[in-house]
């Protein structure tokens, strides 16, 4: 797909996939916040809004955002749908201009890439500051490139979890990264096709 408009970009990419009636949540995100008491989440480019819609069923107030209408729409009438409309609230943003407002205990952004300028560690430094105390940041970026990837670039570098921590240079007294490792999984990608890859876990606390 070519085009300079990531908001047009990003619309194509939803608009090109089917419509899932239940789209499944991410495994880095269900392993994290299982046992956690619910609260106030914040999903960061909620996509499909499979993650969204597993924390409203275990009881959190989930904002959804997306830089695309396709995917916020296509969240509000899921939502509605599973009797999860009093749960998500679905806002579209464009991280590189606002970002959601509010205070929360969960904030989770998976998969945050994209082929255009973003300032994702200015996006993540706010995502930070928003936190509650006792609240955590949730990061889980790719570490490899699966085979059905929208990114097919051989000389990608995916940055350590610990780079990104660095890069976002909160202040140890009142931030703790809380986990920083590279494990793999097998993927589903489109049609079924399954493939090993290495997710990029970043959890950051904040302690006061």
């Amino acid at each position: 797909m070519s085009t300079t408009d990531p908001v047009a970009f990003w619309d194509g990419v939803y608009a090109a996939r089917p419509a899932a009636g239940d789209p499944q949540p991410n495994a880095r995100l269900t392993e994290t916040v299982t046992g956690l008491p619910p609260g106030d989440a914040l999903d960061l480019g909620c996509g499909d809004g499979g993650d969204a819609l597993w924390l409203a069923r275990q009881g959190w107030h989930v904002t959804a955002a997306d830089i695309s209408a396709v995917a916020v729409e296509r969240l509000t009438a899921l939502a509605r749908s599973h009797g999860l409309g009093d749960r998500v609230t679905t806002v579209r943003h464009d991280l590189r201009t606002s970002f959601p407002h509010g205070g929360f205990d969960l904030i989770c952004a998976h998969y945050l890439h994209t082929p255009f300028d973003l300032d994702r560690t200015t996006v993540l430094r706010a995502a930070a500051h928003a936190l509650r105390p006792g609240g955590r940041l949730l990061v889980v970026d790719h570490g490899s490139t699966a085979p059905w990837s929208w990114n097919q670039d051989p000389d990608i570098r995916y940055p350590s979890p610990r780079e990104v921590a660095t890069g976002i240079d909160l202040d140890p007294a009142t931030w703790t990264v809380e986990r920083a490792d590279a494990p793999r999984r097998i993927a589903t990608g489109p049609g079924g096709r399954t493939a090993e890859v290495t997710d990029h876990v970043l959890l950051i606390r904040r302690t006061a």
